[in-house]
Protein backbone atom coordinates (compact mmCIF):
# COMPACT_ATOMS: atom_id res chain seq x y z
CA UNK A 1 0.00 0.00 0.00
CA UNK A 2 2.65 1.97 0.67
CA UNK A 3 4.23 1.45 -2.41
CA UNK A 4 1.62 2.10 -4.57
CA UNK A 5 1.14 5.31 -2.83
CA UNK A 6 4.74 6.46 -3.42
CA UNK A 7 4.30 5.28 -7.25
CA UNK A 8 1.31 7.62 -7.95
CA UNK A 9 3.40 10.55 -6.04
CA UNK A 10 5.89 9.94 -8.38
CA UNK A 11 3.38 9.87 -11.59
CA UNK A 12 1.77 13.25 -10.51
CA UNK A 13 5.50 14.44 -10.06
CA UNK A 14 5.93 13.36 -13.90
CA UNK A 15 3.04 14.80 -15.08
CA UNK A 16 3.65 18.21 -13.70
CA UNK A 17 6.44 18.59 -15.05
CA UNK A 18 5.24 17.69 -18.76
CA UNK A 19 2.59 20.08 -18.32
CA UNK A 20 4.61 22.76 -17.10
CA UNK A 21 7.58 22.06 -20.14
CA UNK A 22 7.46 25.55 -22.69
CA UNK A 23 6.03 22.91 -25.30
CA UNK A 24 3.10 20.77 -25.86
CA UNK A 25 4.07 16.94 -26.08
CA UNK A 26 1.45 14.92 -28.30
CA UNK A 27 1.18 11.81 -29.59
CA UNK A 28 -0.23 11.01 -32.37
CA UNK A 29 -1.83 7.25 -33.55
CA UNK A 30 -2.59 6.01 -36.61
CA UNK A 31 -5.45 2.62 -36.34
CA UNK A 32 -4.80 -0.29 -38.77
CA UNK A 33 -7.80 0.71 -40.41
CA UNK A 34 -6.25 4.33 -41.51
CA UNK A 35 -7.55 6.73 -39.47
CA UNK A 36 -5.62 8.72 -37.22
CA UNK A 37 -5.83 11.56 -34.52
CA UNK A 38 -4.34 13.07 -31.96
CA UNK A 39 -4.55 10.67 -28.49
CA UNK A 40 -2.74 12.81 -25.92
CA UNK A 41 -1.82 16.62 -25.82
CA UNK A 42 -0.57 17.89 -23.02
CA UNK A 43 -2.24 20.65 -20.39
CA UNK A 44 0.04 23.57 -22.44
CA UNK A 45 -1.95 23.13 -25.59
CA UNK A 46 -4.32 25.77 -24.91
CA UNK A 47 -1.41 27.83 -23.67
CA UNK A 48 0.94 27.16 -26.55
CA UNK A 49 -1.18 26.42 -29.34
CA UNK A 50 -4.87 28.94 -28.40
CA UNK A 51 -6.65 25.42 -28.52
CA UNK A 52 -7.58 23.48 -25.70
CA UNK A 53 -6.70 20.02 -25.96
CA UNK A 54 -10.09 18.89 -25.41
CA UNK A 55 -11.17 20.23 -28.56
CA UNK A 56 -8.42 18.66 -30.43
CA UNK A 57 -8.38 15.22 -29.02
CA UNK A 58 -12.51 15.01 -29.43
CA UNK A 59 -12.06 14.98 -33.26
CA UNK A 60 -14.37 18.37 -33.34
CA UNK A 61 -11.53 20.69 -34.58
CA UNK A 62 -10.49 18.76 -38.04
CA UNK A 63 -6.45 18.31 -39.29
CA UNK A 64 -7.55 20.06 -42.43
CA UNK A 65 -9.16 22.79 -40.50
CA UNK A 66 -6.33 23.24 -37.79
CA UNK A 67 -3.78 23.66 -40.50
CA UNK A 68 -3.20 26.65 -42.61
CA UNK A 69 -4.08 26.02 -46.15
CA UNK A 70 -1.05 27.11 -47.48
CA UNK A 71 0.59 24.71 -45.83
CA UNK A 72 -1.44 21.82 -45.92
CA UNK A 73 -0.57 19.80 -49.01
CA UNK A 74 2.88 19.86 -47.83
CA UNK A 75 1.86 18.89 -44.30
CA UNK A 76 -0.06 15.84 -45.96
CA UNK A 77 2.28 14.94 -48.65
CA UNK A 78 4.86 14.58 -45.64
CA UNK A 79 2.84 12.36 -42.89
CA UNK A 80 1.80 9.94 -45.70
CA UNK A 81 5.23 9.73 -46.37
CA UNK A 82 6.44 8.70 -42.53
CA UNK A 83 3.03 6.51 -42.04
CA UNK A 84 4.06 4.73 -45.31
CA UNK A 85 8.09 4.82 -43.97
CA UNK A 86 6.93 4.16 -40.18
CA UNK A 87 9.41 7.36 -40.03
CA UNK A 88 10.63 10.18 -38.09
CA UNK A 89 8.44 13.15 -38.66
CA UNK A 90 9.42 16.96 -38.60
CA UNK A 91 7.26 19.67 -39.89
CA UNK A 92 6.99 23.30 -39.79
CA UNK A 93 4.30 25.62 -40.58
CA UNK A 94 1.18 27.56 -39.55
CA UNK A 95 -1.62 26.66 -37.82
CA UNK A 96 -4.70 28.64 -36.84
CA UNK A 97 -6.33 28.72 -33.52
CA UNK A 98 -9.54 28.97 -32.25
CA UNK A 99 -9.63 32.99 -32.53
CA UNK A 100 -8.57 31.95 -36.17
CA UNK A 101 -5.62 33.74 -35.35
CA UNK A 102 -2.76 32.65 -36.90
CA UNK A 103 0.58 30.87 -35.10
CA UNK A 104 3.99 29.32 -36.30
CA UNK A 105 4.58 26.06 -34.64
CA UNK A 106 7.76 23.27 -35.12
CA UNK A 107 6.31 19.48 -34.46
CA UNK A 108 8.89 16.39 -34.21
CA UNK A 109 8.22 13.04 -32.94
CA UNK A 110 9.13 9.46 -33.76
CA UNK A 111 7.07 6.68 -34.02
CA UNK A 112 6.61 3.09 -31.87
CA UNK A 113 4.99 0.15 -33.83
CA UNK A 114 2.51 -1.54 -30.95
CA UNK A 115 1.30 -5.21 -31.10
CA UNK A 116 -1.76 -4.21 -32.12
CA UNK A 117 -1.31 -2.82 -35.21
CA UNK A 118 -1.60 1.07 -33.99
CA UNK A 119 1.75 3.40 -34.61
CA UNK A 120 2.15 5.82 -32.15
CA UNK A 121 3.93 8.95 -32.76
CA UNK A 122 5.47 10.65 -29.56
CA UNK A 123 6.85 14.25 -29.39
CA UNK A 124 6.95 17.59 -28.88
CA UNK A 125 5.51 20.64 -30.52
CA UNK A 126 7.19 24.08 -30.21
CA UNK A 127 6.07 27.43 -30.61
CA UNK A 128 8.39 29.26 -33.20
CA UNK A 129 6.55 32.59 -33.52
CA UNK A 130 9.46 35.21 -32.39
CA UNK A 131 11.70 32.47 -34.18
CA UNK A 132 10.03 33.25 -37.90
CA UNK A 133 9.49 36.61 -36.76
CA UNK A 134 13.43 37.08 -36.59
CA UNK A 135 13.92 35.12 -39.58
CA UNK A 136 11.24 37.29 -41.48
CA UNK A 137 13.07 40.02 -40.40
CA UNK A 138 16.51 38.83 -41.51
CA UNK A 139 14.94 37.82 -44.89
CA UNK A 140 14.05 41.87 -45.39
CA UNK A 141 17.06 42.90 -44.14
CA UNK A 142 18.79 40.50 -46.49
CA UNK A 143 16.51 42.12 -49.39
CA UNK A 144 17.04 45.35 -48.40
CA UNK A 145 20.60 44.58 -47.91
CA UNK A 146 20.89 42.88 -51.29
CA UNK A 147 19.17 45.62 -53.57
CA UNK A 148 21.24 48.23 -52.00
CA UNK A 149 24.16 46.27 -53.14
CA UNK A 150 22.47 45.65 -56.40
CA UNK A 151 21.90 49.84 -56.01
CA UNK A 152 25.15 49.99 -55.45
CA UNK A 153 26.14 48.33 -58.02
CA UNK A 154 24.58 49.53 -60.82
CA UNK A 155 25.47 53.08 -59.50
CA UNK A 156 29.32 51.98 -59.53
CA UNK A 157 29.76 50.33 -62.88
CA UNK A 158 27.11 52.13 -64.29
CA UNK A 159 28.08 55.89 -63.62
CA UNK A 160 29.85 58.41 -66.27
CA UNK A 161 32.33 60.07 -63.21
CA UNK A 162 35.27 57.98 -62.57
CA UNK A 163 35.40 55.87 -59.52
CA UNK A 164 38.19 53.87 -58.26
CA UNK A 165 38.17 52.21 -55.03
CA UNK A 166 41.49 51.03 -53.03
CA UNK A 167 42.25 49.71 -50.16
CA UNK A 168 44.53 50.94 -47.14
CA UNK A 169 47.70 50.26 -49.30
CA UNK A 170 46.31 52.84 -51.74
CA UNK A 171 46.40 49.58 -54.45
CA UNK A 172 43.69 49.16 -56.86
CA UNK A 173 40.10 46.76 -55.56
CA UNK A 174 38.14 47.94 -58.53
CA UNK A 175 37.27 50.77 -61.17
CA UNK A 176 34.05 51.41 -62.57
CA UNK A 177 33.74 51.89 -66.56
CA UNK A 178 33.59 56.04 -66.20
CA UNK A 179 37.30 55.11 -64.96
CA UNK A 180 38.48 52.98 -67.75
CA UNK A 181 36.69 55.42 -70.33
CA UNK A 182 38.25 58.48 -68.70
CA UNK A 183 42.31 56.68 -68.19
CA UNK A 184 42.14 54.21 -70.54
CA UNK A 185 43.26 51.73 -68.32
CA UNK A 186 41.19 48.11 -67.52
CA UNK A 187 40.52 46.78 -64.05
CA UNK A 188 42.65 43.34 -65.07
CA UNK A 189 45.89 45.90 -65.33
CA UNK A 190 45.43 47.94 -62.48
CA UNK A 191 43.84 45.26 -59.46
CA UNK A 192 46.55 44.60 -57.13
CA UNK A 193 48.66 47.97 -58.24
CA UNK A 194 49.22 51.29 -56.70
CA UNK A 195 47.32 53.50 -58.87
CA UNK A 196 50.13 56.54 -58.62
CA UNK A 197 52.37 54.41 -61.33
CA UNK A 198 49.79 54.95 -63.29
CA UNK A 199 47.88 58.11 -63.70
CA UNK A 200 50.37 60.39 -61.70
CA UNK A 201 51.81 62.46 -63.49
CA UNK A 202 56.30 62.69 -62.31
CA UNK A 203 56.13 66.19 -60.82
CA UNK A 204 52.95 65.17 -59.11
CA UNK A 205 54.50 62.05 -57.56
CA UNK A 206 54.23 63.76 -53.79
CA UNK A 207 51.06 65.23 -53.89
CA UNK A 208 49.78 61.41 -54.61
CA UNK A 209 51.49 60.41 -51.70
CA UNK A 210 50.23 62.75 -49.59
CA UNK A 211 46.94 62.56 -50.60
CA UNK A 212 46.63 58.62 -50.36
CA UNK A 213 48.36 59.36 -46.28
CA UNK A 214 45.48 61.91 -45.56
CA UNK A 215 42.63 59.39 -46.66
CA UNK A 216 44.32 56.99 -44.74
CA UNK A 217 44.11 59.49 -41.79
CA UNK A 218 40.41 59.58 -41.98
CA UNK A 219 40.25 62.77 -43.83
CA UNK A 220 38.21 63.47 -46.72
CA UNK A 221 39.99 65.45 -49.49
CA UNK A 222 39.16 67.50 -52.78
CA UNK A 223 41.88 68.92 -54.82
CA UNK A 224 42.01 70.27 -58.00
CA UNK A 225 44.90 68.54 -60.11
CA UNK A 226 46.17 66.83 -63.01
CA UNK A 227 46.32 63.44 -64.29
CA UNK A 228 47.50 61.35 -67.03
CA UNK A 229 45.44 58.99 -69.26
CA UNK A 230 46.97 56.18 -70.78
CA UNK A 231 48.33 57.97 -73.56
CA UNK A 232 50.17 60.55 -71.62
CA UNK A 233 47.28 63.02 -72.37
CA UNK A 234 46.82 65.05 -68.77
CA UNK A 235 43.31 65.49 -68.04
CA UNK A 236 42.19 68.25 -65.37
CA UNK A 237 40.25 66.44 -62.63
CA UNK A 238 38.59 67.23 -59.56
CA UNK A 239 39.42 64.28 -56.80
CA UNK A 240 36.90 62.95 -53.69
CA UNK A 241 39.21 60.83 -51.95
CA UNK A 242 37.09 59.31 -48.70
CA UNK A 243 38.31 56.54 -46.64
CA UNK A 244 36.18 53.84 -45.54
CA UNK A 245 35.69 52.40 -42.34
CA UNK A 246 35.03 49.15 -40.64
CA UNK A 247 35.05 48.88 -36.75
CA UNK A 248 36.42 52.52 -36.52
CA UNK A 249 39.84 51.59 -38.78
CA UNK A 250 40.14 52.95 -42.06
CA UNK A 251 40.17 49.72 -44.61
CA UNK A 252 40.10 51.34 -48.00
CA UNK A 253 39.84 54.36 -49.87
CA UNK A 254 36.60 55.57 -52.05
CA UNK A 255 37.88 58.14 -54.84
CA UNK A 256 35.88 59.98 -57.66
CA UNK A 257 37.45 61.69 -60.16
CA UNK A 258 35.82 64.35 -62.18
CA UNK A 259 36.97 65.15 -65.05
CA UNK A 260 36.63 69.42 -65.66
CA UNK A 261 39.08 69.38 -68.93
CA UNK A 262 36.31 71.29 -70.69
CA UNK A 263 35.35 73.46 -68.20
CA UNK A 264 39.44 74.08 -68.04
CA UNK A 265 39.77 75.12 -71.47
CA UNK A 266 36.46 77.00 -71.30
CA UNK A 267 37.75 79.04 -68.37
CA UNK A 268 40.96 79.80 -69.98
CA UNK A 269 39.03 80.60 -73.10
CA UNK A 270 37.43 83.38 -71.06
CA UNK A 271 40.65 84.24 -70.03
CA UNK A 272 41.59 85.14 -73.33
CA UNK A 273 38.33 86.80 -74.16
CA UNK A 274 38.38 89.03 -71.18
CA UNK A 275 42.04 90.07 -72.18
CA UNK A 276 40.50 90.82 -75.73
CA UNK A 277 37.81 92.97 -74.31
CA UNK A 278 39.95 95.08 -72.13
CA UNK A 279 42.01 95.33 -74.67
CA UNK A 280 39.31 96.24 -76.91
CA UNK A 281 37.20 98.54 -74.82
CA UNK A 282 41.02 100.39 -74.95
CA UNK A 283 41.59 100.52 -78.45
CA UNK A 284 38.31 101.47 -79.16
CA UNK A 285 38.48 104.77 -77.64
CA UNK A 286 42.06 105.10 -78.30
CA UNK A 287 41.59 105.24 -82.31
CA UNK A 288 37.78 106.83 -82.14
CA UNK A 289 39.86 110.01 -80.64
CA UNK A 290 42.36 109.92 -82.17
CA UNK A 291 40.74 111.31 -85.33
CA UNK A 292 37.86 113.17 -83.66
CA UNK A 293 41.04 115.08 -81.90
CA UNK A 294 42.77 115.58 -85.39
CA UNK A 295 39.31 116.45 -86.21
CA UNK A 296 38.79 119.02 -83.65
CA UNK A 297 42.32 120.37 -84.02
CA UNK A 298 41.52 121.78 -87.87
CA UNK A 299 38.35 123.00 -86.78
CA UNK A 300 40.34 125.01 -83.85
CA UNK A 301 43.23 125.69 -86.52
CA UNK A 302 41.22 126.82 -89.17
CA UNK A 303 38.85 128.97 -86.47
CA UNK A 304 42.05 131.20 -85.29
CA UNK A 305 42.18 134.90 -85.65
CA UNK A 306 44.22 135.94 -88.69
CA UNK A 307 44.55 132.25 -90.23
CA UNK A 308 44.23 132.42 -94.04
CA UNK A 309 44.88 129.15 -95.56
CA UNK A 310 42.68 127.81 -97.63
CA UNK A 311 39.63 126.37 -96.17
CA UNK A 312 39.41 123.18 -98.99
CA UNK A 313 42.67 121.91 -97.66
CA UNK A 314 41.28 121.44 -94.32
CA UNK A 315 38.26 120.01 -95.52
CA UNK A 316 40.44 117.69 -97.30
CA UNK A 317 42.17 116.74 -94.03
CA UNK A 318 39.00 116.51 -91.84
CA UNK A 319 37.13 114.33 -94.80
CA UNK A 320 40.42 112.08 -94.74
CA UNK A 321 39.99 111.73 -90.57
CA UNK A 322 35.88 111.07 -91.09
CA UNK A 323 36.83 108.06 -93.87
CA UNK A 324 39.47 106.95 -91.47
CA UNK A 325 36.67 106.95 -88.65
CA UNK A 326 33.94 105.51 -90.66
CA UNK A 327 36.76 102.38 -91.44
CA UNK A 328 37.27 102.15 -88.05
CA UNK A 329 33.48 102.15 -87.24
CA UNK A 330 32.70 99.52 -90.05
CA UNK A 331 35.74 96.74 -88.40
CA UNK A 332 33.95 97.36 -84.94
CA UNK A 333 30.69 96.72 -86.20
CA UNK A 334 31.86 93.75 -88.56
CA UNK A 335 33.66 92.59 -85.58
CA UNK A 336 30.64 92.36 -83.57
CA UNK A 337 28.10 90.84 -85.94
CA UNK A 338 30.53 87.84 -87.01
CA UNK A 339 30.57 86.76 -83.32
CA UNK A 340 26.86 87.30 -82.93
CA UNK A 341 25.23 86.43 -86.29
CA UNK A 342 24.24 82.74 -86.75
CA UNK A 343 25.18 81.33 -89.97
CA UNK A 344 23.00 81.67 -92.80
CA UNK A 345 24.06 78.73 -95.65
CA UNK A 346 22.99 80.20 -99.37
CA UNK A 347 24.69 80.24 -102.73
CA UNK A 348 27.85 81.42 -103.04
CA UNK A 349 28.59 83.80 -106.08
CA UNK A 350 32.59 83.92 -105.78
CA UNK A 351 33.01 86.59 -108.67
CA UNK A 352 30.24 88.95 -108.01
CA UNK A 353 31.57 89.48 -104.69
CA UNK A 354 34.65 90.04 -105.44
CA UNK A 355 34.18 92.29 -107.67
CA UNK A 356 31.60 94.12 -106.16
CA UNK A 357 34.04 94.20 -103.25
CA UNK A 358 36.88 95.73 -105.10
CA UNK A 359 34.65 98.22 -107.00
CA UNK A 360 33.20 99.22 -103.35
CA UNK A 361 37.22 99.70 -102.23
CA UNK A 362 38.25 102.00 -105.06
CA UNK A 363 37.60 105.39 -102.85
CA UNK A 364 41.03 103.53 -100.67
CA UNK A 365 44.29 105.86 -101.54
CA UNK A 366 46.12 103.07 -104.36
CA UNK A 367 43.35 101.23 -105.23
CA UNK A 368 43.48 102.52 -108.91
CA UNK A 369 47.36 101.08 -109.21
CA UNK A 370 46.42 97.87 -108.07
CA UNK A 371 45.10 94.52 -110.58
CA UNK A 372 42.78 92.13 -109.83
CA UNK A 373 43.45 88.91 -111.32
CA UNK A 374 40.35 85.83 -110.70
CA UNK A 375 40.59 82.66 -111.72
CA UNK A 376 37.19 80.34 -110.31
CA UNK A 377 36.83 76.93 -111.30
CA UNK A 378 33.33 74.39 -110.16
CA UNK A 379 30.52 75.71 -109.34
CA UNK A 380 27.80 75.31 -106.90
CA UNK A 381 28.98 76.07 -103.13
CA UNK A 382 27.30 77.22 -100.72
CA UNK A 383 28.41 79.03 -96.95
CA UNK A 384 27.32 82.34 -95.12
CA UNK A 385 27.15 85.35 -97.84
CA UNK A 386 27.90 87.81 -95.74
CA UNK A 387 31.02 86.24 -93.82
CA UNK A 388 32.45 85.69 -97.66
CA UNK A 389 31.96 89.02 -98.35
CA UNK A 390 33.78 90.18 -95.02
CA UNK A 391 36.69 87.40 -95.85
CA UNK A 392 37.23 89.00 -99.18
CA UNK A 393 36.64 93.05 -98.08
CA UNK A 394 39.18 92.47 -95.31
CA UNK A 395 41.75 90.58 -97.78
CA UNK A 396 41.25 92.89 -100.75
CA UNK A 397 41.66 95.72 -98.51
CA UNK A 398 45.24 94.84 -96.76
CA UNK A 399 46.37 94.16 -100.07
CA UNK A 400 45.99 97.70 -101.25
CA UNK A 401 46.90 99.32 -97.66
CA UNK A 402 50.21 97.26 -97.83
CA UNK A 403 50.96 97.51 -101.74
CA UNK A 404 54.68 98.40 -103.19
CA UNK A 405 54.21 102.39 -102.67
CA UNK A 406 56.79 102.80 -105.30
CA UNK A 407 55.87 100.41 -108.00
CA UNK A 408 53.45 100.55 -110.68
CA UNK A 409 52.52 96.70 -110.83
CA UNK A 410 50.95 96.09 -107.52
CA UNK A 411 48.28 92.99 -108.27
CA UNK A 412 46.42 90.58 -106.31
CA UNK A 413 45.27 87.06 -107.44
CA UNK A 414 42.67 85.15 -106.32
CA UNK A 415 42.03 81.94 -107.13
CA UNK A 416 39.34 79.52 -106.31
CA UNK A 417 38.61 75.85 -106.47
CA UNK A 418 35.21 74.10 -105.95
CA UNK A 419 34.79 70.49 -105.08
CA UNK A 420 31.00 69.37 -104.00
CA UNK A 421 33.46 69.10 -101.01
CA UNK A 422 35.12 72.48 -100.18
CA UNK A 423 36.37 75.16 -102.21
CA UNK A 424 40.04 76.22 -101.75
CA UNK A 425 40.72 79.89 -101.85
CA UNK A 426 43.98 81.17 -102.72
CA UNK A 427 44.67 84.92 -102.45
CA UNK A 428 48.03 86.25 -103.15
CA UNK A 429 49.61 89.96 -103.46
CA UNK A 430 53.22 91.22 -104.58
CA UNK A 431 53.30 93.55 -101.42
CA UNK A 432 55.61 94.39 -99.11
CA UNK A 433 54.81 91.48 -97.36
CA UNK A 434 55.54 90.56 -93.47
CA UNK A 435 58.84 89.59 -91.35
CA UNK A 436 58.82 86.10 -89.51
CA UNK A 437 59.16 87.78 -86.03
CA UNK A 438 55.05 89.17 -87.07
CA UNK A 439 53.91 86.16 -88.74
CA UNK A 440 52.32 84.77 -86.05
CA UNK A 441 51.17 87.70 -84.41
CA UNK A 442 48.81 89.10 -87.57
CA UNK A 443 45.87 87.18 -86.38
CA UNK A 444 45.89 89.04 -82.99
CA UNK A 445 43.26 91.96 -82.37
CA UNK A 446 44.53 95.08 -83.25
CA UNK A 447 47.85 94.30 -84.24
CA UNK A 448 49.66 96.15 -86.68
CA UNK A 449 52.66 94.49 -88.50
CA UNK A 450 53.49 97.85 -90.25
CA UNK A 451 53.30 101.26 -90.19
CA UNK A 452 52.21 101.95 -93.64
CA UNK A 453 48.79 102.02 -93.17
CA UNK A 454 46.70 103.40 -90.08
CA UNK A 455 43.50 100.70 -90.76
CA UNK A 456 41.69 99.64 -87.77
CA UNK A 457 44.43 96.81 -86.78
CA UNK A 458 41.26 94.44 -86.69
CA UNK A 459 41.01 92.92 -90.59
CA UNK A 460 43.09 89.70 -90.10
CA UNK A 461 40.97 89.11 -86.80
CA UNK A 462 38.10 89.56 -88.53
CA UNK A 463 39.32 87.21 -91.40
CA UNK A 464 40.39 84.24 -89.45
CA UNK A 465 37.06 84.43 -86.94
CA UNK A 466 34.53 84.44 -89.89
CA UNK A 467 36.68 81.33 -91.27
CA UNK A 468 36.68 79.72 -88.37
CA UNK A 469 32.89 80.58 -88.11
CA UNK A 470 32.44 78.61 -91.32
CA UNK A 471 33.93 75.71 -90.02
CA UNK A 472 37.09 76.44 -92.42
CA UNK A 473 40.75 76.38 -92.40
CA UNK A 474 43.29 79.50 -92.95
CA UNK A 475 46.99 79.45 -93.21
CA UNK A 476 49.47 82.17 -94.21
CA UNK A 477 52.78 82.52 -95.63
CA UNK A 478 54.74 85.68 -96.57
CA UNK A 479 58.54 87.03 -97.52
CA UNK A 480 59.41 90.71 -97.10
CA UNK A 481 59.44 92.90 -100.22
CA UNK A 482 58.12 89.74 -101.98
CA UNK A 483 54.49 89.17 -101.12
CA UNK A 484 51.43 87.53 -98.92
CA UNK A 485 49.26 84.67 -99.71
CA UNK A 486 46.47 83.56 -97.64
CA UNK A 487 45.05 79.27 -98.13
CA UNK A 488 42.07 79.01 -96.93
CA UNK A 489 39.52 76.11 -97.07
CA UNK A 490 35.80 76.11 -96.45
CA UNK A 491 33.34 72.98 -96.45
CA UNK A 492 30.41 73.62 -99.42
CA UNK A 493 27.56 73.31 -96.95
CA UNK A 494 25.28 72.33 -99.93
CA UNK A 495 22.44 71.09 -98.43
CA UNK A 496 21.79 72.94 -95.21
CA UNK A 497 18.54 74.89 -94.53
CA UNK A 498 19.02 78.60 -96.77
CA UNK A 499 17.96 81.82 -94.78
Amino acid sequence: MEMNTERRGQTLSMQQIIDNLPVVVFEYTVWPDGSRDFTYLSASCEKILGIKREVLLGGSYPMKVFIHRADWAVFEKQMERVIAEVGPFKWEGRIFNINSEVIWIEASCEPVKLPDGRITWSGVINHIGERKELERKKQEADVRYREAATLFSELFNNSPIAIVLLDSEGNVQQVNRGFEMLFGYTITELKGNSLNQFIVPTELETEGNDLNSLISAEQVVRIETTRLRRDDVPVSVIIYGVPIHLEDKTIGIFGVYVDITEQKKIEEELKIRNAELDNFVYKVSHDLRAPLSSVLGLVNLAQMPGNDDNPTEYLKLVGEKVGQLDHFISDVLSHSKNLKLDVKTGVIDFENIINKTFHDLNYMRGADHVALKVTISGSDFHSDPWRMGEIFRNLISNAIKYRKIRSESSEVSIDVAITPDKAQIKFKDNGIGISQENLNRIFEMFYRASEQSEGSGLGLYIVKNAVEKLDGTLTVTSRLNVGTTFEISLPNKKGYTLF
